[in-house]
């Protein structure tokens, strides 16, 4: 695709029409993988396996060098090459396999089975949820509101803010096209959504948070990729940081995010099993969790109300749905979402659009982020009890990915003290300093696949740091987080 805009003419109806809409990344530099895009299938799948089969040599002869060592030392080396192994499937999977759902090019033909197609221009439902956001909800709504999907409702719920917002949320809806409802109880994001829900019509529900910019063609990119491939119950937008010049923190995160959602979101979009539609920019069909708001909204987790927002619990409802659904219904029947219409239990696939891109605002400070981090592994440890029961369903590539990532997170706290406490005090500096290396090396690997797909950006060189601070400072918070399940307050952007 060249950069600009497709247009569509008004002559154009159904399929061509929603095609028509369809426009490229928003000032973005085409990086070598978009370039091949260009070419005939498969001498790009070729291409594009030598080029990244170039990028991971080193790493591939690392985990080949260390095979004698996991066999006279498996307790020793098993992690690292566990994290090895790991990272060169998600690259291999992520940059061979991924193409952009929503690309009329690499688009699906309807599925074969009974999943019913969506219309060619389905009424899309944003639904965003607001407490206390006066700094900063104007500039969410703008570019909510002016979205250039022509197909759009949009419902606003203001949580019972107490700094000004609901008023200026009435001051916008005077002159902006979305309906507003105004809650007089706190009753926490998930239930706000819940009853933005109530109020909405689309065929499509989307959600995004109040601290996040849309690109102008973010939504109908997510819609596209779900009419051109029937079986995706659900999507991932990209997110960037939008305060990614603020601070180092800042440009640390925005090239973390940036390979998190190309590299992980891409490797499991290529077996259909992402297992987190991110709140920035969640995009659903409405058959796929019409059903499933009660459960979401009742949530609960060791006796208490779960009450954070989960955006990986909602999604789990979407890849789990043939194996728990009718469960979770039936736990329900009675209220409106379950009594009105019973759509039946598909096995969708769940799906990420790299075209769709959205920033979020980032924590600036050191503090703020392990806070987000501490509530993001609150709700890895919850999901992994909910979707780790029925992932390895999904077909081997998925079961490996999923339960590959949860085995290096619930084992970094263990490997973090082997290495940087007891190996030091027992005198194997050499062990420490090799741990160290380790998470270095696989930073820099991330760093290159960011400039790869970033031309002309120098923010890969903050990569290789994330990577060292999740080995020695992210990895001990999965502890604490358990320790603290039950506290749980109304907050923005938890996954």
């Amino acid at each position: 695709m060249d950069d600009s805009a497709v247009v569509a003419a008004p002559e154009q109806t159904g399929a061509n029409h929603l095609l028509g809409l369809v426009a490229d990344g928003v000032g973005r530099r085409r990086s070598i993988f978009d370039r091949l895009d260009a070419l005939e299938a498969g001498v790009r799948r070729g291409l594009r396996r030598l080029c990244v089969v170039l990028l991971l040599l080193p790493l591939a002869a690392l985990v080949m060098r260390r095979v004698p060592d996991l066999i006279v030392h498996p307790f020793v080396v098993w992690y690292g090459m566990l994290v090895l192994v790991v990272t060169l499937a998600l690259f291999f999977m992520a940059l061979t396999r991924y193409e952009d759902p929503s690309d009329p090019r690499f688009a699906h033909l309807p599925a074969v089975d009974d999943t019913p197609p969506l219309p060619m221009v389905p009424r899309v439902s944003m639904l965003l949820a607001v407490m206390n956001e006066i700094e900063i909800i104007d500039r969410c709504v703008a570019s909510i509101v002016t979205s250039d999907y022509p197909n759009l409702e949009v419902v606003i719920v203001d949580d019972a803010s107490t700094d000004g917002t609901a008023a200026r949320l009435r001051e916008l809806a005077a002159t902006h096209d979305f309906t507003l409802i105004e809650l007089s109880e706190n009753v926490g994001k998930k239930r706000a959504l819940v009853q933005a829900a109530q109020a909405c019509t689309g065929d499509v529900i989307a959600f995004t948070d109040s601290d996040c910019v849309l690109a102008p063609n973010a939504i109908r990119r997510c819609v596209a990729a779900m009419v051109m491939n029937p079986r995706l119950g659900a999507v991932s937008g990209h997110a960037r940081a939008l305060n990614a010049n603020a601070t180092v923190l800042t440009k640390v995160q925005d090239s973390w995010y940036d390979g998190s959602f190309r590299v992980v979101k891409g490797a499991e979009a290529t077996v259909g099993s992402v297992s987190c539609v991110s709140g920035p920019l969640a995009v659903f069909r409405r058959d796929a969790i019409w059903n499933y708001f009660p459960a979401w909204a009742n949530d609960r987790f060791l006796g208490a109300e779960f009450r954070f927002a989960t955006d990986r619990q909602l999604t789990g409802y979407v890849l789990g749905q043939l194996w728990v659904g009718r469960r979770l219904k039936e736990r329900f029947t009675g209220t409106s979402f379950v009594d009105t219409v019973d759509y039946p239990e598909r096995r969708w696939d769940v799906g990420y659009v790299r075209s769709a891109e959205v920033w979020t605002v980032v924590p600036e400070t050191y503090r703020a982020f392990l806070r987000q981090q501490i509530r993001w592994k609150k709700s890895f440890i919850r999901n992994l009890c909910f979707t780790g029961t029925f992932m390895w369903r999904r077909g081997f590539a998925a079961t490996g990915l999923y339960y590959g990532h949860a085995l290096w997170v619930l084992a970094a706290p263990f490997m973090a003290v082997g290495h940087l406490i007891v190996a030091p005090a027992l005198g194997l500096w050499a062990l420490a300093g090799l741990y160290l290396a380790g998470s270095l090396l696989k930073g820099c690997l991330w760093a290159g696949v960011y400039a790869l797909e970033n031309p002309g950006s120098d923010k890969w060189k903050y990569r290789p740091l994330m990577s060292v601070v999740s080995s020695v400072v992210l990895s001990w918070l999965l502890p604490y987080s358990a320790a603290t399940l039950r506290r749980s307050v109304w907050v923005r952007g938890v996954s």
